[in-house]
């Protein structure tokens, strides 16, 4: 939800509101407003229309800049959209080592922070992607070697392998090395941290 209208008694009324309503802080917040008066013209309150404001891939970077100012760290951070409905956002720092935590636990943390933040200011779901020192593409190019030679066992020996529980991110990198091969085909199983990928050979 992006906007709404009510009516409020006051204009301090109407912030709260609209606050509450649109779940962010009222300095992201456009208002537009129309006095209601009643008999004698004596006005009664306020029709209130209030709409969210702000650039949700500007928002982005001043949180990020913030998060690592307020933990004493350097940080240059590169925006990229590299395509509609998706942000990344390169951060490079002087603690890459303690951001990305063990096999990248706090860096998937602060993603999925960020993720939750923006999309409350989108109507359209926003694919966010924090990466650190480059972890993520050199991670990006570990599964793709993997997923290569995964596939090639499995359209050898037409015997399917399941591979390790990943994130969402790192099985869209797995299904979209392997979405034109003509061998093998890819599925996702499992629940929630046990979810996984299976490469299957394709049935001909």
């Amino acid at each position: 939800m992006n906007k709404v209208t009510f009516e409020a008694k006051t204009l301090d009324e109407a912030k709260e509101i609209a606050e509450e309503r649109l779940r962010v802080n009222r300095r992201h917040i456009k208002f537009e407003t129309k006095q209601i008066k009643g008999l004698l013209g004596i006005r009664k309150g306020y029709e209130v229309e209030a709409s969210i404001d702000t650039d949700p891939v500007e928002l982005g970077r001043e949180t990020l800049a913030t998060l690592f100012a307020d933990m004493r760290i350097k940080a240059e951070i590169q925006v990229e959209q590299p395509a509609e409905g998706e942000v990344v956002y390169d951060c490079d720092t002087d603690a890459n080592p303690v951001l990305i935590g063990k096999n990248g636990k706090t860096l998937e943390g602060i993603q999925a922070y960020l993720r939750n933040l923006l999309n409350v200011y989108t109507e359209k779901y926003l694919l966010v992607v924090v990466d650190i020192g480059g972890y993520r593409k050199n991670r990006k190019k570990k599964l793709e070697i993997l997923a290569t030679q995964t596939a090639k066992e499995v359209a050898r020996t037409k015997t399917e392998v399941k591979l390790s529980p990943m994130n969402a991110y790192e099985r869209r990198i797995i299904h979209t090395k392997l979405a034109d091969w003509n061998d093998v085909y890819t599925k996702s199983e499992g629940e929630k941290d046990k979810r996984h990928l299976v490469i299957k050979p394709k049935k001909k």
